[in-house]
């Protein structure tokens, strides 16, 4: 690595800092189309969070294609692996569909019975602690999906304060980034890092997933035991046109979301698998809502911007986390993980040679532990504020409420990790 750093990479850190910049300022974006209406499009366009930083993304492609020429930034994003974009789009519109949903909420509704207390009140704990751990073997995008539409039609289909709001979704955010850390391929700073380290099912359990797993809890039951009041109608029964979606038409969108979890690691794959699962949703339409094509683009577009705006970030992020030790590195990638992909933070440590194990386990859960903090800190965080957005005030979700209300389930997830 160069000791000083290139033109493109300083221009790349500045604006990588522009998005971080542009995502706390998405609100201001919203009001700008109120007031010139004009221009109306273009400000809710920048206003959309899922857009700041594929937007800021092309700002960097158009410097690098002016300054290094067409073939370096060809080069460039050709080097670049935008696997997990597309396979969080795919995840999600399966994950979304009304098959999927109809089987998820039925072990959810009967989970909740199982409970000794009031079924609304069992409904929000259980979505906000089962479904999160559920994430370890279909994927935390999928989680996060199936528990942000869950909330968003039962929980959000009420008036609600804004207190209660985002603490449901700051527990909802660093429990899914944490509760997918029982299995090496279902979170993405894990997956990132599983194969090289050589972690496999059993060091996961043993060295994150049984902690993970009470802090879930803990979170879970906190949240419920203070907003217990509140949440009563999630126990009240949907009254709905829809016709019940037949077993063998669940079981085929199962056996899909099941093979594409599998090759997850291979795009082609798992795409042709998406093309006959598009095909299968059209010829039984009358089981289907709506597929969320717009949403799951959307957070694609998201984090397919990361990736290239990510890819110059290596000579400061690097260099900042190896001067820390394992206990430094733990409060520092948790830290920032709010800046930046946790996925990226453990990444760049794979690429280290030498790392004590002691560091190495300290470095992916301290990422974990802070991907709730920030839309932009876990990758399944795009799709839940995607869903849910719409029942926030002027549709987005503040930075600094997520924030307040990440910070106390962090704190459980940091003397998990750290007390355990």
């Amino acid at each position: 690595m160069n000791s000083s750093p290139t033109l493109i990479q300083v221009i790349g850190a500045v604006l990588f800092g522009l998005a971080i910049l542009h995502t706390f300022s998405t609100k201001y974006f919203e009001r700008l189309a109120h007031t010139q209406p004009k221009h109306a499009g273009i400000w809710h366009l920048l206003g959309e969070v899922e857009v700041v930083f594929g937007f800021w993304a092309l700002v960097l492609m158009l410097f690098m294609f002016s300054i290094s020429g067409k073939q370096e930034a060809t080069a460039y994003l050709d080097s670049r692996n935008f696997t997990e974009p597309l396979f969080v789009f795919a995840i999600m519109v399966i994950a979304a569909t009304r098959p999927i949903l109809q089987m998820a909420g039925s072990a959810v509704r009967v989970l909740a019975r199982c409970m000794p207390f009031q079924r609304g009140v069992a409904m929000y704990f259980v979505v906000l602690s089962a479904v999160p751990l559920l994430g370890s073997f279909i994927t935390e995008p999928a989680a996060m999906t199936l528990a942000a539409l869950m909330l968003r039609d039962i929980l959000f289909s009420q008036p609600l304060s804004n207190k209660l709001k985002y603490s449901t979704i700051g527990v909802l955010f660093v429990n899914i980034s944490i509760g997918g850390t029982l299995t090496p391929f279902a979170a993405p700073p894990v997956l990132m890092v599983a194969a090289q380290w050589n972690w496999d099912l059993w060091f996961m359990v043993s060295n994150f997933g049984w902690k993970a797993a009470v802090a879930v809890v803990v979170n879970a039951g906190i949240a419920t035991l203070l907003f217990r009041q509140q949440v009563g109608h999630m126990g009240r029964k949907i009254t709905t046109d829809e016709a019940p979606v037949p077993v063998s038409v669940m079981l085929v969108h199962l056996v899909f979301l099941g093979l594409v979890v599998l090759f997850a690691h291979h795009p082609a794959v798992f795409m042709g698998l998406f093309l006959f699962f598009m095909g299968f949703t059209t010829a039984y339409q009358r089981h289907q809502n709506p597929l969320i094509l717009r949403e799951a683009l959307l957070v694609a577009f998201f984090l397919a911007g990361l990736v290239v705006l990510g890819g110059l970030q290596q000579w400061w992020l690097q260099p900042v986390l190896m001067k820390m030790d394992a206990n430094a590195v733990f409060f520092g990638a948790a830290a920032l993980t709010a800046f930046t992909d946790n996925a990226a933070l453990t990444y760049l440590g794979s690429l280290v040679e030498g790392l004590s194990d002691e560091f190495k386990v300290a470095l992916v859960a301290g990422a974990v532990t802070g991907g709730g903090l920030t839309v932009i800190a876990n990758a399944p965080n795009p799709a839940g504020a995607a869903i849910l957005k719409e029942k926030f005030a002027d549709n987005a979700i503040h930075p600094l409420g997520l924030l307040l209300g990440a910070l106390p389930p962090t704190m459980v997830a940091v003397l998990a990790f750290k007390l355990l």
